[in-house]
């Protein structure tokens, strides 16, 4: 049961931990088809996402030193790391029987690998990489983390918590992933839509070898931003409903003002009265703000622009 094994890995200025993230794939890769579990034709697929750096020069060397172990891809242009890990699968789905994804910056332990294809020849189209702990975490991190993951179950998306993007797939859960073809893509929430057989592999993630991290605090944000307004129409109804509820309470104040006024009683309260202003005024640009998230993505959708452009394909067949 060797069957052909892609290791899809998405690189943005990567080259402080490419030379080792290629050390340690090649290594684990050509163990596993020394013991015949995958492959020959197996490969590491490295996505290059518009670095500026040397990553491209390091992948496009590593091709040529071992082209029957290393692939490259280009991207045009920057695309973010959703879009550069489905520009991956994506060529790399007509040459494998399944594929991993997993980050360049060795934090994915790659010894779990062996359990990923295990899961897969006991039957499994898709294995989510899970998390054992977040021991390592900041407080601040562990305590977002779970909170965003238990945000998104209670806005109705289904998602695999403590899962990021170290999964396998099987060519058909790739071919299902294809016909996916929104440009907004959050694939933690499209890949638990495909179905088919799944299972878990939990692993310990390590701390970042080398360079900084591609995902500051404003690009999570963002993520989770699109993860949520991607997946739910939640929030909409929560402002129909609280639309509806400020409506009932302006009703209901007007009319006790009315009453107060025909008993003689005379209204103070200045300071209520603008704190109240600047409160539904803040209300209302929130919501406006919300409403402007669902419109945007809607009009990025209808431009149907293409998600990536490939520029060069190293692949040795």
């Amino acid at each position: 049961m060797n069957e052909t094994l892609y290791l899809v890995i998405p690189c943005y200025n990567e080259q402080e931990v490419l030379p080792e993230t290629s050390r340690r794939l090649a290594a684990k890769l050509g163990g596993m088809m020394d013991k015949g579990v995958v492959s020959e034709n197996s490969r590491v697929l490295f996505v290059d996402d518009g670095s500026r750096d040397t990553t491209w020069a390091i992948i496009a060397d590593l091709h040529k030193k071992q082209p029957h172990l290393f692939s490259g891809l280009k991207l045009a242009h920057n695309r973010g790391h959703q879009n550069a890990l489905v520009a991956g699968l994506t060529m790399a789905k007509d040459y494998c029987d399944m594929a991993i994804s997993l980050d360049a910056d060795l934090q994915d332990d790659v010894d779990a690998i062996d359990k990923f294809v295990s899961e897969y020849y006991g039957g499994c189209d898709i294995v989510y990489g899970v998390r054992s702990s977040r021991a390592k975490d900041t407080v601040f991190k562990r305590s977002t983390a779970l909170g965003y993951y238990k945000f998104l179950k209670l806005m109705g998306v289904e998602i695999v918590e403590n899962h990021a993007d170290y999964r396998l797939m099987s060519r058909r859960a790739l071919e299902a992933l294809m016909q996916y073809d929104e440009v907004n893509l959050f694939l933690r929430g499209i890949v638990p839509l495909i179905g088919f057989r799944t299972s878990i592999v939990t692993y310990e993630r390590s701390e970042r070898f080398a360079g900084e991290s591609k995902y500051p605090l404003k690009k999570m944000l963002a993520f989770a931003i699109d993860g949520i307004t991607s997946f739910s129409v939640k929030p909409i109804r929560f402002i129909t409903a609280l639309g509806m509820l400020i409506f009932a309470g302006s009703v209901i104040a007007l009319l006790t003002l009315l009453l107060l006024k025909l008993f003689g009683y005379t209204v103070t309260g200045w300071t209520t009265l603008m704190g109240s202003i600047w409160a539904i005024g803040g209300i209302q640009l929130l919501c406006l703000g919300v409403i402007g998230e669902y419109i945007g993505k809607i009009y990025i959708e209808v431009k149907h622009r293409p998600r990536f452009l490939v520029d060069r394909f190293l692949n040795q067949k």
